[in-house]
Formats: C-alpha cells, sequence, structure tokens
C-alpha cells in the first residue's frame, strides 16, 4: 500500500483510536449537564463513565481470541461498525437506564478498537517506517484525551448533550467504509482456536456484580440492602470461582499464571493503583468545579485539556530518552508529578483563578508523558515473547477494572467526607457564634428574611464542604502515587527499548 491510499487509511484507522480514546472522557465534564437534563443526581450521573470502562475491560480479553478467529480487518472493522451504532443509541437514549445499557454496549464492542488500529498500521507500513505508523498512533491517543473535555464541554454549553455521542457516527461510517474497501484483501490468517467461555462467563458475572454494588450501594444505603448484600455475596463467589477455573484451566481467558513474576506483578500493582487514582481525580475535578466553583462545563474542559498538551508536546522528547534511562527512573518522575500534581490541587481555594487551576494540570501533563510507558515496560521485562500478548492484555484489563472502581467510589468518598465536614460547620451556626450573628444580622439588614439568609448561609457551608471534602481526595491521592515509588524500584533494571519490547514489536 503506497501514496494517497496510504494516507487515507492511515488516517481512517487512526481515527478509529481516536473515537474510542475520545469517547473515554468526552462525557467526564458532560456529566452534571447528562444528570440535569435525565433529571438524576450527578452521583448516578457517573454510571455513564464507570458503566463504559467496566464492559471496556471485560471486552479485553477477548480481543486475541477474536482477531485469531475471524482476522484482524474483520474484526476492527466489525467492532468498528458497531461502536459507530452504540454511539448512534446513546445519543437517541431517553432516560438514564438506556444510556446506561448503550454505554455498556458501546463499551464492550470497543475492546478491539485499539490494539486492532494499531496492529494494522503496522501491517500497512513497510518494515522501515514502522516508526512513523507507531508515531501516527501514539499522537491520536494523546490528542484525543485533549478534544475530549474540551468538545464536551463546548457541547453542553452551545448544543445538547445527546451530541458528544451522535458526533461519532459520521467518524465511524467514513472509517468503517475506508478501512473495509482498502484493506479486505489484506485479512490476516485465521484459525480455528478455542474460547474459554465458563471463563469469560465468571468474568462477566463477578466483574457485573462488583459494579453494580459500588455504583448502587450509596443510593440504598449499602449493605443494609438485601440488593447490595445479595450482589456482593456473587461477587465474591464468582471472584473465586473465576480464580479457581482459570488456574487450572488449559486455555485461560485471562493468564493469571503471569502474577507468578515478580516484577510483573509489582508493576501491575503499581500501575493499576496509580492510573486507579489518576481515573477517579479525572472524574472529581470538573464535577467540583461545575457544582461548587461556578464553572460551565466549557470551563472546566479548557482546565483539564492542558495535561494532553503537555504530554503531546513531551512524549516525543521523552521517547527519545527511555530507551537509554532506567524505566525506574522515569516511572519514578512520573509517579512523583502525579503526586504534586495532586498536592498542588489540594491547596485550591473558592476562587482560585483559572491559572491556579490550570497548574496542577500542566505537572500532570509531565507525569503521563512516561507514565504508561515507563510501568509497561517494567511488567513485560522478562516475559517470555509467546506470553506477551497476554501479559499485555492482562495488564490493560487490570489498568481499566481499578479505574472503573475507583470512579465509582470516588463520589462516595466526596459525600461522605463532605458530610463530615458540614457537621463540623453547622456547629459554627448558633446564636454563640459572634460571627454567624452578624452575618445574619447584616444579611436581614440587605431584605433577606430570617429564613432566607438561613439558608443562604447554609448553602455556603454546604459548599465549602464539599470544596474542603475535594481537598482532603486530592491531597490523599498525591500520598498513594507516591507510596507506589518503592514497589518500582523492587522491579528489575529495564529499558523501553530492551528484549521484552523487541518481542512485543
Amino acid at each position: 500500500m503506497t501514496g494517497l491510499t496510504l494516507a487515507i487509511t492511515s488516517i481512517a484507522l487512526a481515527l478509529g483510536t481516536f473515537m474510542q480514546v475520545l469517547d473515554s472522557t468526552i462525557a467526564n465534564v458532560s456529566i452534571p449537564t447528562i444528570a440535569g437534563n435525565l433529571g438524576v443526581s450527578a452521583n448516578q450521573g457517573t454510571w455513564v463513565i464507570t458503566s463504559f470502562a467496566v464492559s471496556n475491560a471485560i471486552s479485553l480479553p477477548l480481543t486475541g481470541w477474536l482477531m485469531g478467529r475471524y482476522g484482524v480487518v474483520k474484526t476492527f472493522v466489525g467492532a468498528t461498525a458497531l461502536f459507530t451504532v452504540a454511539s448512534f443509541l446513546c445519543g437517541i437514549a431517553w432516560n438514564l437506564e438506556s444510556l446506561i445499557l448503550f454505554r455498556i454496549l458501546q463499551g464492550a464492542v470497543s475492546g478491539p478498537m485499539i490494539p486492532g488500529s494499531q496492529a494494522l498500521l503496522i501491517m500497512i507500513f513497510p518494515p522501515n517506517k514502522r516508526g512513523t505508523a507507531l508515531a501516527i498512533w501514539s499522537m491520536t491517543t494523546l490528542v484525543a484525551p485533549i478534544c475530549g473535555p474540551i468538545l464536551g464541554g463546548y457541547i453542553s454549553d452551545n448544543y445538547t448533550w445527546p451530541w458528544i455521542f451522535l458526533i461519532n457516527v459520521p467518524v465511524g461510517i467514513a472509517c468503517t467504509v475506508l478501512c473495509w474497501r482498502n484493506m479486505a484483501s489484506r485479512e490476516t490468517p485465521t484459525r480455528r482456536i478455542p474460547v474459554d467461555k465458563v471463563g469469560f462467563a465468571l468474568l462477566v458475572l463477578w466483574v457485573g456484580s462488583l459494579q453494580l454494588m459500588l455504583d448502587t450501594g450509596k443510593e440504598v444505603d449499602w449493605f443494609s440492602s438485601p440488593a447490595i448484600v445479595v450482589e456482593a455475596l456473587i461477587a465474591a463467589i464468582g471472584f473465586v470461582a473465576w480464580l479457581i477455573w482459570e488456574l487450572n484451566e488449559k486455555h485461560p481467558i485471562v493468564d493469571l499464571s503471569l502474577f507468578k513474576r515478580r516484577d510483573f506483578t509489582l508493576a501491575t500493582i503499581a500501575m493499576c493503583l496509580a492510573f486507579g487514582v489518576f481515573f477517579a481525580n479525572n472524574l472529581l475535578l470538573p464535577l467540583l468545579l461545575q457544582t461548587r466553583m461556578g464553572y460551565i462545563a466549557t470551563w472546566a474542559g479548557l482546565v483539564a485539556a492542558p495535561s494532553g498538551v503537555v504530554a503531546v508536546f513531551l512524549t516525543p522528547f521523552a521517547a527519545r530518552i527511555m530507551g537509554r534511562i532506567d524505566a525506574r527512573i522515569t516511572a519514578t518522575v512520573a509517579l512523583a508529578a502525579f503526586g504534586l500534581s495532586f498536592f498542588m490541587r489540594s491547596e485550591y481555594t473558592p476562587d482560585a483563578s483559572f491559572g491556579a487551576l490550570v497548574m496542577p494540570m500542566l505537572v500532570q501533563g509531565l507525569a503521563m508523558s512516561t507514565f504508561f510507558v515507563s510501568m509497561i515496560t517494567l511488567s513485560l521485562n522478562g516475559v517470555p515473547a509467546p506470553q506477551i500478548p497476554s501479559a499485555s492484555g492482562l495488564t490493560n484489563f487490570s489498568r481499566l477494572m481499578v479505574g472503573s472502581i475507583a470512579a465509582s467510589l470516588a463520589t462516595t468518598v466526596w459525600d461522605n467526607d463532605a458530610a463530615v465536614h458540614q457537621t463540623r460547620l453547622a456547629e459554627g451556626m448558633s446564636s454563640g457564634n459572634p460571627i454567624f450573628v452578624q452575618t445574619m444580622e447584616r444579611m436581614q439588614a440587605a431584605g433577606l428574611t430570617a429564613q432566607q439568609a438561613l439558608s443562604a448561609v447554609t448553602a455556603q457551608v454546604v459548599n465549602q464542604a464539599y470544596i474542603t471534602a475535594a481537598l482532603d481526595f486530592f491531597r490523599v491521592s498525591a500520598w498513594v502515587v507516591v507510596a507506589m515509588i518503592p514497589l518500582v524500584w523492587l522491579c528489575k533494571k529495564a529499558l523501553s527499548n530492551g528484549p521484552s519490547h523487541a518481542a512485543a514489536d
């Protein structure tokens, strides 16, 4: 493939990656708008994020089997076509339940899109230009998180939220048609390979039950609800059964034997916990800005976007030096930068300027430029070439699972901590507090009734409680990611151009 055909096909494949990554971030800043439009709480609105993430995680282990059984081209084109249909369904969703159902479908069919686009880009370029193919793929994965918050915010403020999903439809159709037209004749060899149906069914059972418990627990007062107790039991029993099955299955859907390798286990734990914190903070910040600090969705998106800009700018430079520097050093820099970013957020004030809000996001961009490559390098170090696809799939599955769990817990932790702060602040709302009395008198002198003045003060107390709780969340997040640094140094030395990556390529 050469010339214009190569260029068009490359763009179409890159757009497939772009759509999938975009939909992982575009809804973050739109949650308050979606929740308000559908008549549900912002906490329930976050299910739009977690449902996509968890279904995407569940579908990942099937990607390798699908590509081997039906071919990479058919799998990628089919996934893209179904993703486009699911995006359309999300755009016409009539209530929260239907939107969550269609987001689950969207996440489930999107599993092969990123690995498929990467594999096909490498396939259509000659060996001496594979670096160009990977550069195209990498840039789309970095640019999409920049565009997601900005597009989501702009669309929510100036149009209607369904368009954050409907914009995928023309792009998806073009990508599907162009890729099939130009690559149908280049299908990869297929073979009949066994699939672990029982293992996959058990995986869906325990992950689905766990996510349902985490998402709905707060609404029904957790374990005082029989439904939550049943879901917890199903998740626990299903997880144990899945572990036993996978460890004894000849062709497991997830190769858990990889956890026998110390470096793989330590690096995966560090990456998953750090990513979970990162994912939860990316969800919480737009909620804080829009519900407690008076920002509209567009400006909340503009606050979040600079981290992606910095990552795009620094990644090419980081890639040049990471082949010569121990991955433990670059991973430490990334984790320290994440910690600094979260700590800087814990210093936010209710009247913080746009510049003050953006500065921590710039530091986060530094972390993003080296984090993923460093942690993947450490986790794959010493893994035999035949097991690298399984190892890569397992790290991605674990990362997305922890991210969705962290997102589900984030708003619950935020609400609970805010309630504690509100109780403490409310203690000062008494006749024994001269500041409270003076404030009430001034507000009544301005024309408010005593009830109106009390309501205004209460609203300020609630607002301050939520802001303080968010600052607590950011501060704890900083300590959690910094605590991952020792795990990194328990791994063996690894370079990003070491044997494991050569094999992966």
